[in-house]
């Protein structure tokens, strides 16, 4: 959700501002821009749409500069015009925003009232104007900037270019990442490591309520009190290859058929093939008397499979919410509760909300987070890290069974912490997780058969899913997946729920995918499967193919491979993305950028 870049150095800077920018798209944006110093003048280019747009408006009309910045948008305030994307200027400020100015409104009124006149519907806009008022009253930008910023009530990541200041760019964070890269003789401000990555690999963190002076010879970093600090520079790896589609269509396609190696990758962090024990944690599971997981979207789905292992093998109750909702509901936690935020950024600013507040509770806090150095990283007590690599597709696909995966390899050290899984069955446990990667390469083989059936599956504006146990928090999943990218309405049910109520949506037209391993619970979702076809509605059944096929007209089998339950979620989730994908494919849709959708959703 947005990206921020900004250079200072010696270059020529607008074509390293839309190198960083690209690499940001998958970040999920609806106009781009850019702003650079020409003769300690700024000057703008802006477009709505792709960054080729912004090019075109380039080619057009160049800049000359080695000082600038540039931000991708994904609209809040205002529609995906060019008169909103940013950067948004004031007289002699010019400044890129993520987040959201929650009292924008009322600083946009005093600020008319006194006679500023404003050109956009964006809260970015008033910040802006804030400053250059504040300029009037001091020659001293830094102290300027500080005054604004204690103005300010809501989230931010700020890029900031001032008329006169040659060399200079002011950064600040709130509730909004930002990072600050070294380069030689040239410094870098960013939205993450990502954005700084094609230009260096040493960068700094800034803390909450923490703002920055940069100058291509280095860095000041000040504290939300405005005390002058230091912050660590350490090494990350983001070099442009994690950009690159390789042989495959889109990066969406790429990063579901990486997952037999991320899946693998996240094992090896919690479990050892080689003894087929799990690897000692960072808490004693024992002295652990529930879990409280928070999450949003994808994560909130891996979350609720988290659920189903750490309650059958651990004997440990877990409640699963939406972030969002837990931070307003005032949750009753007990002393003794471990709260575990999930979330592919750590950045996602309800999760990262709800943890901080579990944190001033007292709770012991964990978070399970793709990107090691992320804020729910550096925040929680205890990292738990998932190894998938880079992810630029906005559904998310390979974070999604690498957080599963994670779970279920922590609810299997939980169960042994806890007295409830012998060496034996620890043994037998071990073995079936590391016999995930292989059977997720076999069903990335199932994609023949689920081209054909997408040609009808596209044609729908309605689809459920079904499935029981963690198949149903799987097939929630897998509507999600088909409604972020094909745009078909999809919904995911419980099979025992159809029942009472979604029964009556079945008809001729409306598909039914159902996720229908060999398990305890097999016959009854296929009993369910012919109360569907019954009554005239299409059935895609994911199934092994050992598995009996139930009676009934409609019903299409796609044969899975057949897989022990634990590791059911990891191996089915292939063929809900494959699904997903191929559908949206097949309706022409912009599978790595989905309309309306940001990757990291970084405001409420």
């Amino acid at each position: 959700m947005c990206g921020i870049i900004g250079v200072t150095g010696t270059g020529a800077v607008a074509p390293r501002l839309i190198d960083s920018l690209k690499r940001l798209e998958y970040r999920g944006y609806d106009s781009a821009g850019i702003a650079a110093l020409v003769g300690g003048v700024t000057e703008r280019r802006r477009a709505e749409g792709k960054i080729r747009n912004l090019e075109a408006v380039l080619a057009e009309a160049p800049l000359n500069a080695t000082v600038g910045i540039g931000h991708t948008r994904w609209a809040t305030h205002g529609a995906p015009t060019t008169a909103n994307a940013h950067p948004h200027k004031a007289g002699r400020v010019t400044l890129v925003h993520n987040g959201i100015i929650e009292n924008f409104a009322e600083l946009k009124a005093e600020l008319a009232a006194e006679g500023h006149v404003f050109e956009s519907q964006t809260d970015t806009e008033v910040v802006a104007h804030l400053l250059d008022r504040e300029l009037d009253k001091s020659n001293d930008a830094v102290e300027a900037f500080k005054r604004v910023l204690d103005r300010l009530t809501g989230a931010y990541a700020l890029a900031v270019l001032i008329d006169g200041e040659s060399e200079q760019i002011l950064g600040a964070r709130r509730g909004s990442p930002l990072v600050v890269g070294w380069g030689e003789d040239e410094m870098y401000l960013g939205s993450d490591a990502l954005a700084v990555g094609p230009f260096t690999q040493q960068i700094s963190y800034l803390e909450e309520g923490d703002y920055v002076v940069l100058n291509r010879g280095g860095a000041l970093f000040f504290d939300a009190s405005g005390r002058r600090v230091e912050r660590a520079i350490v090494q990350v790896s983001a070099s442009s290859a994690m950009v690159e589609k390789g042989e495959y269509r889109h990066f969406m396609e790429k990063e579901i058929h990486e997952q037999p190696d991320s899946v693998q990758h996240t094992l090896s962090a919690y479990l050892d093939l080689v003894s087929a024990r799990a690897r000692p944690q960072l808490i004693d599971f024992a002295q652990v008397e529930r879990i409280q997981i928070i999450a949003c979207g994808t994560a909130f789905y891996a979350g609720q499979i988290g659920r189903y292992a750490f309650e059958r093998l651990a004997g440990l109750p877990c409640d699963v919410e939406i972030a969002s909702e837990f931070r307003y509901r005032d949750p009753a936690m007990t002393s003794r509760t471990l709260a575990v935020a999930v979330s592919q950024s750590g950045e996602t600013a309800d999760t990262l909300a709800g943890l901080t507040w579990c944190k001033a509770q007292g709770l012991k806090t964990a978070a399970v987070v793709n990107v090691h150095s992320s804020s729910m990283a550096r925040e929680a007590d205890i990292l738990w890290p998932t190894h998938a690599g880079p992810e630029i597709g906005v559904a998310s696909t390979k974070a999604f069974t690498a957080q599963v995966a994670a779970l279920l390899a922590l609810a299997v050290a939980a169960g042994v912490a806890r007295g409830r899984i012998d060496a034996a069955r620890e043994a037998e446990l071990v073995k079936a997780l590391f016999e995930a990667p292989r059977l997720i390469a076999e069903a990335l083989k199932m994609d023949g058969d689920i081209r054909h059936v997408v040609v009808d599956l596209a044609k729908a504006t309605d689809v459920l899913f079904l499935g029981r146990g963690s198949m149903f928090p799987l097939a929630m999943e897998g509507a999600l997946k088909l409604k972020e990218i094909s745009y078909i309405h999809a919904e995911g049910y419980a099979a025992g729920e159809l029942k009472h109520g979604p029964i009556a949506l079945i008809d001729e037209d409306t598909p039914t995918v159902a996720l229908a391993p060999l398990d305890d619970v097999f016959e009854k979702t296929a009993s369910n499967l012919q109360e569907v076809a019954a009554r005239g509605g299409p059935v895609i059944m994911i199934t092994p193919a050992e598995a009996p096929a139930p009676e009934g007209l409609g019903i299409r089998r796609i044969d899975a491979p057949d897989c022990p339950a634990l590791i059911a979620p990891l191996v089915y989730a292939v063929p809900m993305q494959l699904l997903a994908y191929y559908t949206a494919v097949q309706k022409g849709t912009d599978v790595d950028q989905p309309r309306n959708l940001a990757k990291s959703v970084t405001v409420e």
